[in-house]
């Protein structure tokens, strides 16, 4: 239903489907020896459940998150639902000596097999990102534009089940330097050169905007 055909009684809110706040979140975030993603972890631990040191399907990754979001549209009343859409959003962050199309090979066949594995295509699922960010000394030009012009989305039974995105970014934080692929919109908190300015959209912002049905 379009804006100018919506009914004025049936209303949509976004939401995260979990949030932890105060003491508790502050106690549950991992401490990570490296200090540029500690810092980072700062910004993320307000939308993402954290872990550190994480394994899966033989990979290891120095932080991961996860990010789940419910889209709900309901009619006079919060109470009376008429649909809920269901948003994950996986974010694996691996510090490397350097990266290559391997790295980035490596990283896009990790989220095919856990696209398999963890989504459950149905009317309520409407998507699911895997993104990936490698931490490096620098990002070389290949890598650069191979990053830049990624685009990772596969459509679930034409649609119909929602659909999945493997998203990519390369930081090199000495340098000041970032790359990611279009969607990538938890890359903003990797720029730590650059504030997050309080009138701009959070993660969680643009996050929500980008998936809003």
């Amino acid at each position: 239903m379009s804006d100018s055909t919506r009914d004025p009684d049936e209303a949509e809110s976004f939401e995260p489907a979990a949030e932890s706040t105060g003491d508790a979140a502050l106690e549950a975030i991992p401490d990570w020896d490296d200090e540029y993603v500690d810092r980072v972890s700062d910004r993320l631990f307000h939308n993402y459940d954290l872990e550190k040191d994480y394994a899966v399907e033989g990979e290891r990754f120095t932080l991961y998150g996860r990010m789940e979001l419910v889209n709900k549209k309901h009619f006079l009343h919060p109470a009376l639902s008429l649909a809920e859409h269901e948003s994950t959003e996986h974010l694996f962050v691996r510090r490397v000596d350097s990266v290559d199309d391997r790295t980035l090979d490596r990283f896009v066949d990790l989220g095919e097999r856990l696209a398999d594995e963890w989504i459950e295509p149905d009317e309520e699922h409407f998507s699911t990102e895997f993104t990936f960010v490698a931490v490096a000394p620098s990002i070389p030009d290949e890598i650069r534009d191979r990053v830049a012009g990624y685009d990772g989305r596969t459509l679930l039974k034409w649609g119909y089940h929602g659909h999945y995105e493997i998203n990519l970014a390369v930081v090199a934080p000495d340098c000041e330097e970032l790359v990611a692929s279009e969607n990538a919109d938890a890359a903003t908190a990797f720029r730590l050169w650059d504030p997050i300015e309080t009138d701009e959209p959070g993660l969680l912002g643009l996050l929500s905007r980008r998936l809003q049905l």
